[in-house]
C-alpha cells in the first residue's frame, strides 16, 4: 500500500524488486516528480503516445516540467469517473519525457510523450497545485531462458496472425514487429496496440519478470485470436445464408408476431391504412388513382429501411396534397369586380375591360378555359400588383412565380423520380401551395427566361400556356396528367422581343403604357402617399402634400414611365418628416413646391429641348425603351474633308443604315433644299446621338436624322417645340413605327408642343386616351418634305445661312 506524507513509513521493497532497480536509470529521473493521472490510458515505457489534457492542475504540472527536466510520471486512475485522490491511483506507472507541447485556443494542451522507465509511487509529497510524489524506478531484466525464448517467438507469431485478422491494425506494424529483438519492447508495443481493458494493461505493467509478462501477453493474444476467428466465421455464415434484406425481413416478421401477442398494432400497417384512407377521400382522376394504388401496394411490401420506401412515400404525399378537382368559386358579380379593380389600380382601362369580359363569359359558360394574358409594359406600371388585384376581383387564390434567370427545363417540369432528391417542377409546387386547381397564376418576367445545355424553359412553357394542351400537363416527377385548363395564367414582361415567338402566339398581349403627369398625380394622391404614410408610421394629419409639390417631384426628380421612383421619393420625404416629428422639431408638416429641396435635394431633371435645338444641326426625336418613351437628340456637324460619314453614340446596325439613308436622301434633294450639290465632296459629316454609353437601335429615328442633316446644311434651326419619329425610305416616304403612346408621353414630359407622326400611325393615335394627348399638336406626315416643312424654322437669308454653315463647320 502506498503511504502519504502524513504517514512517516513506506513499503519495504521485496528482494526481487531490489534486483530489478536500475540505479543508472534512476539517476536520469528525479526522485520526486509530478504525477499526471491518466483516464482510460496506461502509459508503457518505450512507447510514444499523444495526450490531451485540460485540468488546471495537469496544465500547471506540464508548464513546470517543460521549464525544467521535462520528466513527469504518468499513472492510470482506477476509476476514470472518480477524483484524483491517492487511493484512486495505481501504484505503478511510467516516467515519461515530454517531446512536444502545444497550447490550443480552447485552453487545453496537446502533448507528445515517450515512456522512459517503469516507476512505483513510494510517497505522496503534495497535492497543490498538482500531485507530487517520491518514486522508485525499475529496469526489467531481459535475460530469457529457453522457455522465455519460446514464449517470445510465440508472441511474435500470434501478433502476425492478429494483424492479418484485424482490419484496424496497419500492415506496417508487421514489419515493425519483425525488427524488434527486445522482449520487453515487444510486450509494451503489443499491449499499447491491442484493445485491452485498463486493468489488463496495468497488470502487464506491474508484472516484474519478463517471462511472466510474455506468458500473460500470450494468453491475451490467444483470447483475441479466438474472438477474431469466431467473428469471421459468423460473418461468413451470415453472408452465405441470407442477405441483409432477408435478415431484416425475418426480424421484422418476428417483431410483428411479438407486437400482435402484446396487443400492439403494426405502425407501418397503420401508416399505410391512413394513406389509403386519404387517397379514397381525394377526388382523383382514374389514371392518378390507379397509379397511387399501385405505388401504395408496393409500399406495403417494402421494409421502412429500404431506400425506395421513402421515395414512394414522398410521391404519395405529393399526390395527396395536390388539389385534384378542387376549385374555388368565382365571384361573378361584374359590378363588384369592376369596383375592386378600380380600387386597387388607376386607369388601365384595357386590362380591366378584359377581366370583366372574362367574368361575363364565365357566367354564361361555366366550363370555359382560363385565359392566358401577358401584361407588357415598362417597370413600375403595376403589372405584378395587377395580378393580385385580378385574383381578389375573381375571388381566387393567387400564386406568383418569377421566371427571371430560370435556365433549367426541370424547374418547370420537375425531375424524374430516378434522381435522388427529385421534386416536381415549380408549376406543380405552386398549384399545391395555392390549394386549388383554378388559381390566378402569375409568371413574372417571362421575357428574362434563359436557356443553356440543361434545356430551354421557354419550350417547356409552351405546353403550360397552351389552352389546347394544358388540360393534361405531365410533370416529370408525377408522370400523371394534371388539368391546368381552369388556371388563369398571367405573365408579365418589359419587352416582347426576347419572348419565344411560339410562346407569344399562345398569349393575349395587353400593353400597359406609361402614365401621364395627371395620372401620376392621381395615383400618388390615391395610392402612393397613403401607403407611404402607413409604412413610415405617420398619420393622415401629420403630413400633407401640395399638388404642385407632387407635380414637381414627377417632373424634376423622376423621369420614368411608371411610378416606382415617384413612390421612392415620396417615401424619402415621409422618412425625413417622421424624423422631424420624432425629435419634436415640428408637430405636422405640409410639403409645398418650394420646400421640396430640403427633403430631396436639388432638382435632378431639367428641360433640355430648348437648349439643344438653339443651333442648326440638332433635331429632337422620340424613342421607345424598356422603361418607356424617351426624348432623343440627334446632332449633325460638318467639317472640311470629303465623302466621309462618321456615326457615334453606340448605334446599332439598323440605326446606322437609317443615317446613311437619310444622308442619301438629302444629297439627292440638295438642289431643292438650296444646298450646293457637291457639298459632300468637300465636307465630312458627323452624326452623333448623345448618351453614348447607352446602346441604341431601330429605324424610327430616320426622319430625325434627315431633319438634323437638312438643318445643318441649310442653316435653319429646328423648331424647339417639335419632336418627331418615323422610318425613312430612299424615295422620301415616312413609314409607321411602334410605341406611339410611350413616345407621346415622353414628348409631353419633355415639354414638346408638336409631335410629327407617320400618317399610317393615325390609327394608333386614336387608341391613345385624350388625357395623354392634351396639350400636344399632332402633325401626320407622309413624306420627308412634309417633315422638313413642319420641323424647320423659316428659311434665313443667304448671308445668315452661310454664317450658320461656317459656324457649324
Amino acid at each position: 500500500m502506498v503511504k502519504t506524507i502524513d504517514e512517516n513509513t513506506s513499503d519495504p521493497i521485496t528482494e526481487t524488486e531490489k534486483t530489478a532497480v536500475n540505479h543508472d536509470d534512476a539517476a536520469g529521473v528525479p526522485e520526486v516528480i509530478g504525477i499526471l493521472p491518466l483516464k482510460n490510458t496506461v502509459m508503457f515505457p518505450y512507447t510514444v503516445v499523444p495526450l490531451s489534457i485540460g485540468e488546471k492542475s495537469s496544465i500547471a504540472l506540464v508548464d513546470e516540467a517543460v521549464s525544467g527536466t521535462k520528466i513527469i510520471g504518468c499513472v492510470a486512475m482506477k476509476d476514470p469517473t472518480g477524483d484524483r485522490r491517492p487511493e484512486n491511483l495505481y501504484e505503478f506507472g511510467t516516467a515519461v519525457s515530454i517531446l512536444k507541447m502545444m497550447k490550443l485556443p480552447d485552453g487545453t494542451m496537446a502533448l507528445l510523450v515517450q515512456g522512459a522507465v517503469k516507476i512505483k509511487i513510494e510517497q505522496f509529497i503534495s497535492f497543490d497545485p498538482f500531485v507530487r510524489a517520491r518514486i522508485r524506478t525499475f529496469q526489467e531484466v531481459e535475460t530469457l531462458t529457453k522457455r522465455g525464448e519460446a514464449l517470445f517467438r510465440n508472441v511474435l507469431a500470434q501478433c502476425q496472425k492478429i494483424i492479418a485478422l484485424t482490419p484496424y491494425l496497419p500492415d506496417e506494424l508487421q514489419a515493425t514487429l519483425i525488427n524488434i529483438d527486445s522482449p520487453i519492447r515487444l510486450i509494451y508495443l503489443v499491449s499499447s496496440v491491442l484493445k485491452l481493458s485498463i486493468p489488463e494493461k496495468q497488470q502487464i505493467l506491474e508484472i516484474t519478470l519478463v517471462e511472466d509478462k510474455l506468458e500473460k501477453v500470450s494468453q491475451m493474444l490467444t483470447r483475441e485470436i479466438e474472438i477474431l476467428e469466431l467473428g469471421g466465421k459468423i460473418k461468413s455464415q451470415v453472408e452465405s445464408e441470407m442477405t441483409k434484406t432477408q435478415r431484416e425481413y425475418f426480424l421484422r416478421e418476428q417483431l410483428k408476431a411479438i407486437q400482435q401477442e402484446l396487443g400492439e398494432g403494426d405502425e407501418r400497417q397503420t401508416e399505410i391504412k391512413e394513406i389509403r384512407e386519404k387517397l379514397e377521400a381525394k377526388k382523383l382522376p382514374e389514371e392518378a388513382r390507379k397509379e397511387a394504388n399501385r405505388e401504395l401496394d408496393r409500399l406495403g411490401k417494402l421494409p421502412p429501411a429500404a431506400a425506395e420506401y421513402h421515395v414512394i412515400r414522398t410521391y404519395l404525399d405529393w399526390i395527396i396534397d395536390l388539389p385534384w378537382n378542387e376549385f374555388t368559386e368565382d365571384h361573378l358579380d361584374l359590378n363588384r369586380a369592376q369596383e375592386v379593380l378600380d380600387e386597387d389600380h388607376y386607369d388601365l382601362k384595357e386590362v380591366k375591360e378584359r377581366i370583366v369580359e372574362y367574368l361575363a363569359v364565365r357566367s354564361r359558360k361555366p366550363d370555359m378555359k382560363g385565359p392566358i394574358l401577358c401584361f407588357v409594359g415598362p417597370p413600375g406600371t403595376g403589372k405584378t400588383s395587377l395580378g393580385k388585384s385580378v385574383a381578389r376581383a375573381l375571388g381566387r387564390k393567387f400564386v406568383r412565380m418569377s421566371l427571371g434567370g430560370v435556365h433549367d427545363e426541370a424547374e418547370i417540369r420537375g425531375h424524374r423520380r430516378t434522381y435522388i432528391g427529385a421534386l416536381p417542377g415549380r408549376i406543380i409546387q405552386s398549384i399545391r401551395r395555392a390549394g386549388s386547381a383554378n388559381p390566378v397564376f402569375m409568371m413574372d418576367e417571362i421575357d428574362k427566361v434563359g436557356a443553356d445545355f440543361r434545356g430551354d424553359p421557354s419550350s417547356a412553357l409552351l405546353e403550360v400556356l397552351d389552352p389546347e394542351q394544358n388540360n393534361s400537363f405531365r410533370d416529370h416527377y408525377l408522370d400523371l396528367p394534371f388539368d391546368l385548363s381552369q388556371v388563369m395564367f398571367i405573365t408579365t414582361a418589359n419587352v416582347l422581343q426576347t419572348i419565344h415567338p411560339a410562346l407569344q402566339d399562345r398569349m393575349e398581349i395587353l400593353t400597359l403604357a406609361g402614365y401621364t403627369e395627371e395620372e401620376k398625380l392621381w395615383i400618388a394622391k390615391k395610392y402612393l402617399i397613403p401607403r407611404q404614410l402607413t409604412e413610415n408610421g405617420l398619420k393622415e394629419g401629420d403630413l400633407e402634400f401640395d399638388d404642385k409639390a407632387v407635380r414637381k417631384i414627377i417632373n424634376s426628380y423622376t423621369r420614368e414611365a411608371g411610378v416606382r421612383n415617384l413612390e421612392r421619393n415620396i417615401g424619402k420625404v415621409c422618412r425625413k418628416v417622421a424624423l422631424e416629428l420624432s425629435t419634436g422639431k415640428k408637430q405636422k408638416e405640409r410639403v409645398v413646391q418650394e420646400s421640396l429641396s430640403q427633403y430631396l435635394g436639388p432638382e435632378k431633371i431639367f428641360p433640355e429641348v430648348a437648349m439643344r435645338t438653339s443651333k442648326p444641326g440638332v433635331a429632337t426625336g422620340l424613342a421607345w425603351t424598356e422603361t418607356g418613351g424617351e426624348v432623343l437628340f440627334i446632332e449633325a456637324l460638318a467639317m472640311p474633308g470629303g465623302k466621309n460619314l462618321t456615326l457615334t453614340g453606340h448605334l446599332g446596325d439598323v440605326m446606322q443604315e437609317s443615317a446613311k439613308a437619310a444622308l442619301s436622301y438629302v444629297r439627292a434633294k440638295a438642289k431643292d433644299l438650296g444646298v450646293p450639290e457637291d457639298f459632300f465632296s468637300k465636307e465630312d459629316l458627323h452624326i452623333h446621338v448623345p448618351a453614348g454609353a447607352i446602346p441604341k437601335d431601330g429605324p424610327s429615328a430616320g426622319i430625325t436624322m434627315a431633319v438634323a442633316i437638312a438643318s445643318l446644311l441649310t442653316g435653319r434651326p429646328v423648331n424647339k417645340d417639335v419632336a418627331m419619329t418615323g422610318e425613312i425610305t430612299l424615295s422620301g416616304m415616312v413609314l409607321p413605327i411602334g410605341g406611339v403612346k410611350e413616345k407621346i408621353l415622353a414628348a409631353k414630359r419633355a415639354g414638346i408642343k408638336t409631335v410629327l407622326l407617320p400618317k399610317r400611325n393615325e390609327k394608333d393615335l386614336a387608341e391613345v386616351d385624350n388625357e395623354a394627348k392634351s396639350g400636344l399638336q399632332f402633325t401626320m406626315v407622309e413624306t420627308i418634305d412634309d417633315v422638313l416643312k413642319a420641323a424647320l424654322t423659316d428659311a434665313p437669308s443667304e448671308a445668315s445661312t452661310q454664317s450658320a454653315r461656317q459656324q457649324t463647320g
